[in-house]
């Protein structure tokens, strides 16, 4: 990955709430080098949604659209800070 795509994507994370900036950003700076790229390009799919859509996908209180989405989604709530 360049140095121009992480920058891309830590301004994607940057979101509506402090939480939601928390938690796109801590699985970003610390899990993101080592996933795969199915992981990869599902965290860049949860970027997408709208925050209250991500905010709901990443809490647990909605399935995420697929199964690789629903893996990143529960690694980032498992493992913040």
């Amino acid at each position: 990955m360049s140095a121009e795509d992480k920058k891309k994507l830590t301004w994607r994370c940057r979101r509506g709430t402090r939480e939601l900036d928390r938690m796109t950003r801590h699985y970003l700076d610390r899990h993101y080098d080592r996933a795969d790229d199915e992981h990869r390009r599902a965290f860049a799919n949860l970027l997408e949604l709208p925050d209250p859509q991500l905010h709901s996908v990443l809490v647990g209180a909605t399935a995420a659209p697929d199964p690789a989405t629903a893996d990143v989604a529960r690694l980032i709530r498992n493992r913040l800070p």
